[in-house]
């Protein structure tokens, strides 16, 4: 896709800042924890999480999370592992709604209260500024898919990737995001960084833990091989980062799993993964 496309990541961003600044609304200190479980899809569908009206004006441009759904061509963990339930779906729907509506509660930002789900090889993926790839960690890519994420990138998207852990893991997505970007090395962001400052100034680097994990009192889900966290920029020839790697850490399960612990909510979802959250999506439509 050129700059004459009609439609194209930065297009979609540029709409989306115009509907009105991305300001802070609240702090995190000042959210409540939903009160339910984590399950009850049967009677309803968001499972608690209240929906709200958009801009009728700006209906197909508002602020969607984007989730990519990837095939894992020749490997595991894509679109079924036999089950119709990929790892590409792990924490979904409950992070998607979650999320989107505490951006929704804590920012201007006009946010749609459903988000989509996109493969890489979908032209729709250019109408989304940004993208969230989860659990990458065992990922094989077929050439399309690079072919379609190296395009979406260099027009403009933006890409988090969250959820994979230690250095067999890293490795895997390593080989898969050098096929997308063979000449550009995933570069670590300092703490100094503007997206750790740029909405909640965050005091560090937070790594966050699947619920399980938390219990059983650990940060790190793969013992000494991923004691450090590590948050990776991949950035264009201009400078601009168009992915976020967020490796060693789950930010995702903060946002699902807000509903089953007052203490997993306190300590890691309210203080460490919407801020951060919101921080990434707030950099990422603001450059």
């Amino acid at each position: 896709m050129n700059s004459s496309t009609r439609n194209s990541p930065a297009r979609s961003r540029r709409v989306l800042l115009a509907l009105g600044a991305i300001v802070l609304m609240g702090s995190a200190a000042a959210v409540a924890q939903w009160g339910r479980g984590r399950r009850g899809y049967e009677s309803d569908p968001r499972n608690g999480v209240p929906t709200w009206e958009t801009s009728e004006r700006f209906k197909h441009d508002v602020f969607t999370f984007a989730r990519v759904r990837f095939s894992s061509y020749g490997g595991r963990g894509g679109w079924g592992d036999g089950y119709d339930r990929g790892k590409w779906r792990t924490d979904y729907p409950d992070s998607d709604l979650n999320f989107s509506y505490r951006l929704h509660q804590l920012t201007a930002l006009e946010t749609d209260p459903n988000g989509v789900i996109l493969d890489l090889t979908d032209e729709k993926l250019f109408d989304y500024p940004w993208l969230y790839m989860i659990e990458p960690g065992s990922m094989v890519l077929s050439e399309e898919e690079v072919n379609g994420l190296r395009r979406y990138l260099l027009n403009g998207g933006f890409l988090m990737v969250d959820d994979f852990w230690g250095t067999d893991e890293w490795e895997q997505f390593y080989s898969q995001i050098k096929r997308v970007f063979p000449d550009r090395e995933p570069v670590e962001l300092p703490l100094e960084h503007e997206i750790f400052h740029c909405v909640y100034d965050l005091s560090k680097k937070p790594q966050v833990p699947s619920i399980h994990a938390w219990e059983r009192g650990f940060t790190s889900e793969r013992g000494w091989d991923s004691e450090e966290v590590h948050y990776k920029g991949i950035f264009d020839d201009k400078g601009r980062m168009m992915a976020i790697i967020c490796h060693n850490t789950d930010l995702g399960d903060g946002w699902e799993r807000e509903g089953e612990s007052p203490e997993y909510f306190k300590e890691m979802a309210e203080k460490w993964s919407y801020p951060l959250g919101i921080n990434i999506v707030t950099y990422a439509m603001t450059h």
